[in-house]
């Protein structure tokens, strides 16, 4: 007869006044199906009183046959109690999809036979189909096809199995679940096919299979971005290539107004950029509103290669933002130029004033920038290409010229301005003279002792 299965709780005596929890074994029965003891869990399951639930929360004994790929145990469970078949852990997990999450191909198919539902979702709503494909595992996904899984079943965020098939780069599951009735064009959540999964991960040879399906080069995804704009912002070279051997639309725009060659240099894929330039429209690039020299100079991080590239092949170094642009910042900056100096970017800020960067077209001048941030390089190689000394900011109420009173601090820097010509005569004279001065408002006395720099916004 076999032992009752509270002999398995081991108990000891202790002295100390605080002794510790009694020890408690795993499981008999989990012990028996994780060491694959066929035998022994056929004694347990029929023994008197036998639990079938371990102490982890929703974890049934075909969940653990299943988990640890042991066929015969699992045979043994279903034959003892076939109403758990469908039963779901914690995490809405069925011994199929453990199985298949696993990779057990025995008991998927003993499963299967026995009536699974291969239909039941996690709680990220994937199928077993979903899963075998996640896992890339071909043999998997063809004994759930051979059970007529549904093929276009999404999960929570939209992404279908052949979704999943692409960004694994596998033709032959591929094949598969189009045989099955995959829908090539299908979308997620976000808008993004199959197709644009491909040129996001870089996977050529399912990039190739679904283009020779009929997959729509140019299907834009919920934000307007393309598998071309795609396989553009993650670097993917040779998917470039062959979207473009294809034709696929290089001045297709992002909803934000972005084309290929903005995230391009934004994220320094040179070589894409190199792709990009013959083939993208100059008129398409001013409706933009910014161009890829913006791009280039907008972040803190050089991209002083690929602007000197763009700037090499005639992109207009004096090119200005659009006014609907210029309005996310409170300076309303418009030139690559003052990107550049904003980021203390002394090379870049050189390649553009030889490449005839005008240092005076932004409404705070770049020259003020350089003077804020106390950086003499940087003045003085502004200074050298024209930049207007005398240049003013018209948010600040004062007599005295802009750049004096930001350099007042740095008597360096305010002997470089007054030899390249700042009129500071202003400094010495009072528009009042000897008359009675104004009151100051309140506001203007918050003007007044504001300092200065902090009216050139990031």
């Amino acid at each position: 007869m076999p032992r009752p299965l509270r002999d398995y709780i081991i108990t000891a005596h202790y002295s100390s006044p605080n002794p510790p929890r009694a020890h408690r074994v795993e499981d008999p029965l989990m012990e028996a199906i994780k060491t694959g003891d066929a035998d022994r869990v056929r004694k347990l399951v029929n023994a008197p009183g036998c639990n079938l639930v371990s102490s982890k929360p929703g974890w049934l004994s075909i969940h653990q046959a299943a988990a640890y790929g042991q066929e015969a145990c699992l045979r043994v469970l279903l034959t003892a109690q076939p109403g758990m078949l469908n039963k779901k852990t914690e995490k809405e997990q069925t011994a199929l999809m453990i199985a298949v999450d696993k990779e057990h191909a025995s008991c998927v198919r003993l499963l299967l036979e026995s009536g699974a539902d291969l239909e039941i979702v996690n709680t990220n709503q994937e199928t077993p189909l979903n899963k075998a494909c996640a896992r890339n595992n071909a043999e998997l996904v063809a004994i759930l096809l051979n059970h007529r899984a549904a093929v276009n079943t999404p999960c929570i965020h939209g992404y279908t199995a052949l979704h999943e098939a692409v960004r694994q780069n596998n033709v032959e599951i591929c094949e598969m679940l189009v045989k099955a009735g995959a829908k090539i064009r299908a979308t997620s959540k976000y808008g993004m096919t199959p197709l644009s999964t491909a040129a996001q991960n870089g996977t050529l040879e399912t990039l190739r299979f679904l283009l020779k399906h009929g997959a729509d080069i140019n299907g834009a995804a919920a934000d307007g971005a393309t598998p071309l704009y795609e396989a553009c912002k993650h670097g993917h070279v040779s998917i470039v290539e062959v979207l473009q051997s294809l034709k696929a639309d290089v001045n297709r725009s992002t909803k934000s107004g972005l084309l290929p060659i903005h995230v391009a240099v934004q994220n320094s894929h040179t070589s894409i950029v190199s792709l990009l330039i013959p083939v993208t429209s100059r008129n398409r690039i001013i409706r933009s509103g910014i161009s890829p020299l913006h791009t280039a100079m907008m972040l803190l991080h050089n991209r002083n290669n690929i602007m000197e590239l763009l700037l090499e092949a005639g992109f207009d170094p004096n090119c200005q933002l659009s006014e609907e642009r210029r309005k996310k910042y409170e300076d309303q900056r418009s030139t690559a130029l003052y990107f550049s100096v904003y980021n203390s970017n002394l090379e870049a800020t050189e390649m553009l004033l030889e490449a005839g960067a005008n240092p005076n077209l932004d409404l705070f001048n770049p020259l003020l920038v350089a003077v804020s941030k106390a950086s003499m390089e940087m003045a003085s190689l502004l200074l050298k290409y024209g930049a207007d000394v005398n240049a003013s900011i018209s948010t600040q109420p004062s007599a005295f010229p802009s750049a004096v009173l930001l350099s007042m601090d740095h008597l360096p820097m305010l002997k470089l301005l007054l030899d390249h010509g700042c009129n500071a005569r202003s400094c010495f004279t009072c528009v009042y003279g000897s008359k009675p001065h104004p009151t100051q408002t309140h506001s203007e006395e918050r003007n007044r002792d504001a300092p200065p720099w902090r009216l050139i916004q990031s």
